[in-house]
């Protein structure tokens, strides 16, 4: 019985005190390595393509200072939220890309590595960065003020943009599904129609924000060489 609106996105399925939840993030690596078996079908030659664009995206991004092979990194970060993403719309499998636990746990270490990485090695450039280029000499002090709140709620802007993405789909799916008992036959089927409409809604934002995700990472990274 849910306590509140929200209790359907708490890690309440335990057994030996262990919370399962949280194993829907790691549950689609069983079944990875049967697919290097077989050989490659539709799926696979699909998934391959999409990767290759990502990488020639990525790596326009980062050149020409972005060190070789940083664009593998990203088509993995992608890689991993849309795989997250995607498991939260199977019915009794918990989202944990709706929680800021995650969310902030991707964004907090990829900020902070790139912030050390760029005023250690590039810190005139750093310096620089904070006063836009035709800045007026007295608006110089309120730019360095502006920019630098905007560097530093950037974790928090990728986390929380990513959260509340996939958990506002979730709870209109949810809020429309537990009116379902109380309505008759013909606003039943118009409920189902509904529901599969934003279920195909959530598989694009599923798509979307996980590329938003990695696009944002690769833009903060590109502007510290």
């Amino acid at each position: 019985m849910m306590t509140n609106l929200f209790s359907v996105f708490d890690p309440t399925t335990k057994i030996f005190n262990l919370n399962l939840n949280w194993s829907s993030t790691i549950l689609g690596l069983l079944i990875l390595p049967y697919t290097f078996w077989f050989l490659p079908t539709r799926m696979n030659i699909l998934w391959t393509l999409m990767i290759m664009i990502l990488h020639k995206e990525f790596k326009i991004l980062m050149e020409p200072k972005g060190h070789p092979g940083s664009s593998v990194f990203f088509v993995t970060l992608f890689s991993l939220i849309m795989f997250n993403n995607f498991l939260g719309l199977f019915p009794y499998i918990f989202t944990s890309t709706s929680h800021m636990i995650l969310t902030l746990t991707l964004a907090l270490p990829l900020w902070l590595s790139f912030m050390l990485y760029g005023w250690i090695n590039h810190t005139q450039h750093m310096f620089a960065h904070l006063i836009p280029q035709g800045t007026p000499p007295i608006l110089m002090p309120f730019m360095v003020c502006i920019e630098t709140i905007s560097n530093m709620i950037r974790p928090g802007t990728l986390a929380i943009r990513l959260a509340a993405n996939m958990i506002a789909g979730h709870l209109l799916l949810t809020l429309l599904g537990s009116t379902g008992p109380s309505m008759n036959s013909a606003l039943v089927c118009t409920l189902m129609i509904g529901q599969i409409l934003l279920l195909i809604l959530e598989v694009a934002v599923a798509i979307i924000q996980s590329y938003v995700f990695a696009i944002l990472s690769t833009l903060y990274s590109s502007e510290v060489n």
